[in-house]
């Protein structure tokens, strides 16, 4: 058994593409543009630490709207709109991706779909290997490039976690430019979410003490999403992180590189070890250590295969509390798209019409789980639709675990997610937040590996989506896009997702922020908005003055930081996602004897807890 070559169960459809027609210097050029970038060696790791913080942004409710009418599923298995020419699509086994299954009727178009209707003949293959999606992406440019204007062969389109774009994108982009001069990768816009099935599983203890998964081994295909959710917890709870999976640091969390998240999941069910060197710091003591897999990164059905084949992992954090980091996005060719834009207006209408179906119509959620089975090739119907919302069961242990959970997109949430919605443009939007944070970790740990990633507003083209939402009637356009709600009752949540301290500085004796401290708000409220959690602030000054005066200036200046939060977005931030609570020096992190000591006293924690 290897850690690195290992492949899952599955028998991915897309195997059928790879035929005699395939273009070899592509091929070879995608396997040898960054050897190791997803799940491979760590030798070109930087030293363990803890990771960078992962601010994301968040954005304005749309206003209240009415339905949109409800359509039937359509009942035919046949082709339909053989006489357009084929759009072929790569994806993975994905719940997040039912609006975009259901508007297709099957793998390929069928008669009445949505896809039909607006003139989209399309194929849908499953594809598990990243590595693949982007060699048939350069299969496809290439034939672009040599002056065609369409491919034959190769992928029009692939999707995949949004937050791991900014890694994929960095290793295909200089290929891309090698076969066609203006095929770079673009995405176009995003079929759904997860919301709980791409999490970080580990013993109960990690969830309850953060700092025992220090020493922790985890599984999971690197640098990509499900990583992230771990990288983004580490960094929350201050845990330094390992980035070399071929050593082992007993102060950090340590990785076993996978094949896939299934050969994730399978290495902790087959109770994987192996030796490795000891390192502390990133230096080498001499020693070495059996270490095995007691933690995995995965999605659906990566956690449920761990649940129901060994058990003994809970969720420590997942895209259920972390909301917005894990869209999925489309991404396709500019060249192909810019000569075939009713192509792919057709394509996104057909998509988010079928988003808003599945979110409003039972019918059309249960036929969307039905062609999830076909098109995916794994489980059947009621698999899809049962995990297609968090569950929360027993694991072959008999302890509690939560399972599954998406959510698809409509024309309203791919309007929200890319800043058309308010205005504030890609650059500035919810995807470009989650874009960049993440680009910075895998920059942060693997410099050599990827030293740079694309500019988001250079892989990012809003204009199908906004010419689509100009010419769609207003029961369609107006349908609202999800945004998270907190109540009253919110306050008995009582897991903490993770604990910080903050330095923001106050005034001398006052509840005003300094100039200086408004950096460090920025930062804070990017870091929390990403989260569908409750908001601890929590006040603490040193042990001068008064102690009661203390307590109130405290209280004060932590109801400072939550009216920060609150002007800047009432929607992301209601009071009620808010608790806050004045300790004054009551609860010091170190004795009040120097200076330096009491500057550390002098701070603001914020602790993130969920259900």
């Amino acid at each position: 058994m290897t850690t690195t070559t290992k492949k899952s169960g599955l028998t991915p459809l897309a195997k059928g593409l790879l035929g005699a027609t395939l273009f070899a210097a592509a091929i070879g050029a995608t396997r040898h543009f960054a050897p190791g970038l997803f799940g491979g060696s760590g030798s070109k790791a930087a030293t363990p630490s803890v990771p960078p913080k992962a601010p994301l942004r968040a954005a304005e409710a749309p206003a209240p709207v009415t339905p949109v009418p409800t359509i039937a599923p359509p009942t035919s298995t046949k082709a339909g709109c053989t006489d357009r020419a084929e759009t072929r699509m790569l994806i993975w086994a994905w719940n997040a991706q039912q609006g975009l299954l259901f508007a297709n009727g099957g793998a390929q178009s069928v008669e009445g779909s949505l896809m039909c209707q607006h003139g989209v003949n399309l194929k849908l293959t499953r594809q598990d290997m990243v590595d693949q999606m982007q060699a048939e992406l350069i299969k496809c440019a290439s034939e672009l490039g040599a002056g065609h204007a369409d491919c034959t062969g190769g992928a029009h389109y692939v999707a995949i976690m949004g937050d791991g774009a900014a890694a994929f994108l960095a290793a295909l982009e200089p290929e891309l430019a090698k076969v066609c001069s203006d095929c770079r990768a673009e995405i176009i816009g995003s079929a759904g979410y997860s919301r709980g099935e791409d999490k970080f599983m580990g013993p109960a203890t990690w969830r309850d003490t953060p700092a025992s998964a220090a020493g922790g081994v985890i599984a999971g295909y690197l640098r990509d999403g499900d990583w992230n959710i771990a990288m983004k917890w580490t960094g929350d709870n201050g845990i330094c992180n390992n980035p070399d999976e071929t050593t082992y640091d007993k102060r950090c969390l340590n990785w076993v590189a996978a094949s896939d998240y299934i050969d994730a999941g399978q290495k902790y069910i087959a109770g994987y070890c192996e030796e490795r060197p000891v390192v502390d710091g990133g230096k080498r003591t001499g020693e070495k250590a059996r270490v095995c897999v007691n933690g995995v990164v995965t999605w659906t059905p990566g956690d449920v295969n761990v649940a129901q084949g060994r058990g003994g992992l809970v969720s420590i954090a997942s895209t259920r509390e972390y909301h917005y980091q894990m869209p999925n996005v489309i991404i396709g060719l500019h060249r192909y798209n810019q000569s075939h834009r009713d192509n792919v207006i057709g394509f996104l209408a057909a998509m988010t019409d079928g988003g808003q179906q599945v979110k409003q119509n039972p019918a059309a959620r249960k036929r969307a789980a039905e062609i999830s089975a076909i098109v995916y090739g794994e489980k059947d119907a009621a698999y899809w639709a049962k995990y297609f919302d968090v569950v929360s069961e027993r694991d072959k242990q008999g302890l509690p675990v939560e399972l599954g959970g998406s959510a698809v997109n409509n024309l309203a949430d791919n309007l929200h997610l890319f800043g058309v919605a308010d205005g504030s443009g890609v650059a500035k939007s919810i995807f470009a937040a989650t874009y960049n944070v993440f680009g910075n970790i895998v920059v942060h740990y693997y410099p050599k590996l990827v030293p740079s990633f694309p500019r988001v507003d250079s892989i990012v083209d809003t204009s199908y989506l906004e010419q689509l939402a100009a010419q769609q009637p207003r029961d369609v356009a107006s349908a609202p896009a999800d945004i998270p709600t907190y109540s009253a009752a919110d306050a008995e949540d009582t897991h903490v997702l993770a604990r910080k301290s903050w330095r923001i500085n106050f005034r001398t004796g006052s509840d005003q922020f300094t100039p200086d401290a408004l950096k460090t708000l920025d930062e804070l409220y990017a870091q929390t908005v990403v989260t569908h959690t409750i908001v601890e602030i929590e006040g603490h000054t040193d042990a001068d003055g008064e102690a009661e005066a203390n307590r109130e200036l405290s209280r004060r200046r932590a109801l400072a930081v939550r009216d920060f939060m609150v002007k800047r977005s009432a929607v992301s931030f209601p009071e009620a996602r808010f608790r806050v609570t004045g300790f004054g020096e009551d609860q010091p992190v170190a004795p009040n004897d120097s200076p330096a000591n009491k500057a550390k006293n002098r701070r603001v924690e914020i602790v993130m807890r969920s259900r």
